[in-house]
């Protein structure tokens, strides 16, 4: 239908300026430029292919699980940065800054007291960190109160362990005012021991780790916690654990009896969440690296979600209870996470486009009523005149006939599909009583 049509004199409406078009054009624009912005922020997290990780000490416990992921993430085509670092407390400090690197790291539970403001999740608890107590004497020591006045080794700065024995000590009331307490690390810890330099020392590790098999084969004496379930209760980040007799050494009978240590867990924790395609990875190889059995626990006991120290990944949940989801289950890593990055662009826009499917035939009929409805108004305009005229004159009555001969004309060229031509012939009978009505004004004022 053309913009001005002579025959719409009552009911036309004043076309669109061009600056309303421009800015509908305008907006519209904007609209669909914040709609790929957000799907921009929602797919960019699945492109990562490179974690950084902070691990912890090089040869230390954390190393040797990082250094366990990288081969399994590569398979996957995720490449794993692993950068050392002085231990739980210094990863736990570069994982709670928003600016920093850092994706990933290991942080031994009861390092420090998390807030709501770090913005870290666990992805799994991951292995039992049994905390060791060695000492030099004849005196069996069982309760730590009896190192009182002894010169103690608790580990180093930036350590999970330094924070744990100095927990541990505090609780059974030693301090630096009655007892000489040192920062040493493993092997200097181990020579004071043997060089008689210190009386007893903190260690932190796997039995299977090579100074713990060091320690366990040496003539030191490894002390056993009477107190642990007490201690437990004070430090709830800790667990009992049992080391059983001849763990070290079935031939020598090492230790020749039961041993009762104390654990701190460690966490493999995320800064903030991670596209879930990383976390599903990255729990599929903390499945392989710590599900195995041990000393302290059954096959399939790690990894898991037993903690509280940060809040759980949602990812995290739904894969130790149901799995990996399809997709992950049954293609290839990259596959999977290729595809799932398609879907968030294309289920919001195909859900638009079925939208628009269903709205198509309403717009469509509501389009092809529309060109009805135009003339509809002009011959209503056009018949209340004719009603509100009681005494019009020959060239008024002259000027209705010729409108409505026009409105005919026109209804009678307009294009429209065949199942609304009976639209059509109703317009054309509202025409036909318009007409008649003015035929019957004429003829009343020729009386």
């Amino acid at each position: 239908m053309p913009r001005h049509n002579p025959a719409l004199q009552r009911s036309q409406k004043t076309p669109m300026s061009r600056a309303r078009r421009r800015l509908l054009i305008i907006g519209l624009i904007a609209v669909l430029a914040a709609f790929g912005w957000a799907m921009a922020i929602m797919v960019e997290p699945a492109f990562q292919r490179t974690i950084v990780m902070t691990s912890g000490a090089d040869n230390g416990i954390y190393r040797g699980f990082a250094d366990r992921y990288a081969p399994i993430l590569k398979r996957a085509g995720i490449k794993l940065d692993i950068r050392d670092s002085s231990g739980s407390v210094q990863n736990y400090d570069r994982l709670r800054d928003p600016k920093s690197v850092y994706d990933i790291g290991f942080i031994q539970s009861g390092t420090t007291r998390p807030k709501e403001t770090d913005n870290l999740q666990t992805i799994a608890a991951v292995s039992y960190e049994p905390i060791w107590v060695f000492y030099r004497g004849e005196t069996t020591v069982d309760r730590l109160s009896q190192l009182r006045g002894k010169k103690i080794s608790m580990g180093v700065s930036g350590s999970g362990l330094l924070n744990v024995a100095q927990s541990l000590l505090g609780y059974s009331g030693i301090t630096s005012q009655n007892s000489t307490l040192l920062q040493m690390d493993a092997p200097a810890a181990y020579q004071g021991l043997e060089s008689g330099q210190i009386d007893a020392a903190f260690f932190i590790g796997r039995p299977d780790a090579d100074m713990q098999k060091t320690l366990l084969n040496s003539r030191l004496k490894l002390m056993s916690f009477a107190q642990a379930d007490a201690l437990v209760q004070k430090i709830p980040s800790l667990s009992k654990i049992i080391l059983p007799r001849a763990s070290a050494s079935v031939a020598e009978d090492l230790p020749r009896t039961d041993v009762t240590l104390l654990a701190a867990t460690a966490l493999l924790v995320s800064k903030g969440p991670l596209h879930p395609a990383l976390v599903y990875l990255l729990l599929d190889a903390a499945r392989i690296v710590h599900g195995r059995e041990d000393y302290f626990t059954p096959l399939g006991t790690f990894p898991n979600t037993n903690t509280d120290e940060f809040p759980i990944s949602d990812e995290s949940v739904r894969y130790f209870k149901s799995g990996q989801p399809f997709l992950y289950r049954t293609l290839p890593f990259w596959l999977a996470s290729l595809i799932e990055r398609r879907l968030l662009i294309l289920v919001p826009f195909a859900a638009l486009l079925i939208g628009l499917l269903q709205a198509l035939p309403r717009l469509l009929e509501a389009r092809m009523k529309k060109r009805l409805v135009v003339w509809y108004r002009e011959i209503k305009a056009l018949e209340d005149e004719v009603w509100s005229s009681s005494d019009p004159t020959r060239s008024q009555i002259a000027q209705w006939s010729e409108e409505i001969e026009n409105i005919d004309a026109n209804a009678s060229r307009i294009r429209i599909p065949y199942r609304y031509f009976q639209d059509v012939y109703a317009l054309k009978q509202a025409i036909g009583v318009v007409r008649d009505r003015i035929a019957h004004v004429a003829q009343r004022a020729k009386e």
